[in-house]
This record gives structure tokens, sequence and C-alpha cells, in this order.
């Protein structure tokens, strides 16, 4: 199995374990949109207790990547999909941006 194909899947049942269920296409769409990013033990993952890291996540992803605008829904966005995440110690950030992606309804940027 190709390192790509591993991070998808790896992000897949990080998915069904906090009970979504995962569109496959996005996913890997997502990781392939992170770059090499995703096979870095440190960029792969999303430090949810560093605020400047949540920061970054709504400033690069969230703005400049999906196009939106800043205001207080964004970061309630990241602190739902934080909960969502909760029991996970190693938050993936293809599964934290996927999450972002579905929340608000910018798949179409992946397809």
């Amino acid at each position: 199995m190709s390192a790509f194909a591993e991070v998808v899947e790896k992000s897949i049942e990080q998915l069904t374990g906090v009970g979504v269920a995962a569109d496959e296409a996005l996913v890997s769409a997502v990781a392939k949109g992170l770059g090499p990013s995703i096979y870095n033990q440190d960029s792969s993952l999303v430090a949810a207790s560093d605020p400047e890291e949540l920061e970054r996540v709504k400033t690069n992803f969230l703005i400049g990547k999906l196009g939106l605008t800043d205001g207080p829904e964004l970061d309630a966005a990241i602190a739902e999909t934080m909960a969502t995440l909760k029991g996970v110690n190693r938050k993936l950030r293809v599964v934290v941006y996927y999450l972002l992606v579905k929340k608000f309804g910018k798949e179409a940027i992946y397809s």
C-alpha cells in the first residue's frame, strides 16, 4: 500500500471511530490538497490545545483555502470539530480539514 493510501485509510478509520461516515473521495481530495505535509509527523497532526495552531487552521485553511470570512462562526466550527474528535489523541490534519469542509459545505472546492 502506498504512503498516500495509508494516510487516507487512517483518516477514514479516525472518522469512523468518532461516528462520522466518511466520503472516501473527499478524504482523498483533502489529503491530496495538503501535499507532502501529510507525511511529516508534526505537520500531519493538529495540536488542538495550541491556540496558535488553531489560529493557523482558521487563517490558512478556512479563510485562505475555503474562502470564508473571519468571524466567530469560524472559531465555533473549529471548537465543534475538536469536540467531535475529543477522544482522539492524535488528530489527523486530513480529518480536521475534512470535518471543516463538510461543516461549511465546501466540498465543491475539492471536486
